[in-house]
């Protein structure tokens, strides 16, 4: 059974989906940092490096967009545009944002237009015709593509959604017409004068989305905990999909939806480095700024026949977990897994298989690579909104995102050496009085560093603790 679940609050609107009591995905949108990706803006560019073929793009946010521009402008932009050989400084594009800000890097733009509709999405600047990769059926593969051949527009372009498998030429053709009049009204909204950036089309927010990419005939209910965005859906579905609209229902329990599935407990061990399989095996999961490790443990499960099947099954289960946990945490870019090491070639192909297999589950284009000598496997997959990682978590004002800090012993020998140096330039009579963490004042007492160098060079020295200070921090005041 799928569900999907929605909780609202005025701060944040949170989606999850279930199938079979298990948490497959979860969105979260808050009022605070909507998601620019999808929005399409007037920008200026400000600056054009044409030695990485890009250019930088003010569209009005704190950071200017990132435009790759090697391929050149679609034409149906060039003609909206004056006539120029180059992109240049102080023009303006529209643009639309396909990857959001994240850390220190802006938002990333195209002028490769794409506007989605309940079954199709309009590409006014690209001339092809694209299908979801989840339309199995060839028969019914063929007759979309036909219909799409006779209801695209001239020189644009058109992709067939999944949901639109079954669904009439009447159907799709409204919706092609919707999203052309979409177009038209954003390129006459670009070509006002003004000076400045504007925001051209804004896309859709979470609800919406949820309504537009999610909500297929293969989703059992729908459940959502405020009235108001329950008549907004309810309505919704009613003029896109009649037939769906008695799935969508109210809840009115006294318990919060989240905590009664179960999914407030999930989204707890999101933020966990280590995540338990079944078997009593386990993952670690670490991410550094280029790529995202996924290290595979057997832990406790020490298998039933022997160990080339054991390590053979705490792989598969692992996999399973590994793919689940992707789509769970938006995982995007360059990820690494670390294997438990197969001798016999067929599991590792059997393994990279099932996971092909199973990765066409997630709605965002996953690529899985290969498998390499040492049992790594390469996977790669699209990173464009923020994920929960970043929208829940900041970095820690201790490690500084490091995940650790010095050790108390490691501090302890800084301030003896601190000293030292001290007592080179003058001595102190009266004695030291040291403020340091808790911790380190433990070890301080502990290895009587303090009292070898008092007794070195003839004088007191105190330790305090003070409440609150950084765990690598003290210090030292010198009585004279």
């Amino acid at each position: 059974m799928k569900s999907i679940l929605v909780t609202c609050v005025p701060e944040e609107n949170r989606v999850a989906m279930v199938e079979d009591g298990v948490l497959e995905a979860i969105e979260m949108e808050r009022s605070s940092h909507s998601h620019l990706v999808g929005n399409i803006y007037k920008g200026q560019v400000q600056n054009v490096l044409p030695g990485m073929q890009a250019a930088f793009v003010d569209i009005g946010t704190e950071k200017n967009a990132f435009l790759y521009i090697g391929d050149g402008l679609p034409q149906d932009v060039v003609k909206a545009l004056p006539k120029v050989q180059h992109i240049h400084i102080g023009q303006r594009l529209p643009v639309q944002i396909i990857k959001d800000a994240i850390g220190t890097k802006g938002p990333r733009a195209t002028t490769h237009i794409s506007l989605p509709g309940r079954n199709v999405v309009l590409m006014p600047t690209a001339a092809y015709i694209g299908m979801s990769r989840r339309i199995d059926d060839e028969a019914e593969r063929s007759r979309l593509h036909e219909i799409a051949s006779r209801i695209c527009p001239q020189g644009m372009g058109l992709i067939i959604r999944t949901v639109a498998a079954g669904q009439s030429e009447e159907t799709l053709k409204a919706d092609v017409d919707y999203l052309v009049k979409l177009w038209e009204s954003i390129m006459a909204r670009f070509k006002l004068k003004g000076k400045g950036t504007n925001l051209l089309f804004r896309d859709a927010d979470l609800i919406i989305r949820m309504v537009r990419d999610s909500l297929t005939d293969e989703v059992d209910e729908v459940l959502i905990d405020d009235r108001e965005v329950w008549q907004r859906v309810v309505d919704l579905v009613q003029f896109l999909s009649p037939h769906l609209a008695q799935r969508v229902k109210l809840y009115e329990g006294k318990e919060p939806l989240f905590r009664k599935y179960g999914i407030e407990d999930e989204l707890e061990k999101l933020g966990a480095r280590q995540v338990e399989l079944k078997s009593g095996g386990f993952l670690v999961i670490d991410k550094t700024e280029a790529l995202t490790v996924i290290d595979v443990n057997t832990g406790k499960y020490v298998g039933k026949s022997n160990l080339a099947d054991t390590v053979y099954q705490t792989n598969l289960e692992a996999a399973a977990e590994i793919l689940r946990q992707i789509r769970l945490r938006d995982i995007g870019g360059i990820i690494i897994v670390d294997f438990i090491d197969m001798e016999k070639e067929a599991q590792k192909e059997h393994l990279l298989n099932y996971m092909r297999e199973n990765v066409r589950h997630d709605r965002t284009k996953t690529n899985i690579v290969d498998i390499t000598s040492l049992g790594l496997v390469e996977i790669t997959r699209k990173k464009s909104r923020q994920n929960l990682d970043s929208i829940i978590y900041s970095e820690c004002p201790v490690c500084h995102g490091r995940g650790r800090v010095e050790s108390p012993e490691t501090v302890s020998i800084r301030i003896a050496a601190a000293i030292r140096r001290m007592e080179r330039s003058s001595h102190a009579r009266e004695g030291y009085e040291i403020e340091v963490h808790e911790t380190v004042a433990e070890e301080l007492r502990a290895n009587q560093l303090m009292m070898d160098l008092a007794a070195e060079f003839g004088t007191d020295i105190k330790v305090t603790v003070k409440p609150g200070m950084h765990p690598e921090n003290y210090s030292i005041l010198q009585q004279s």
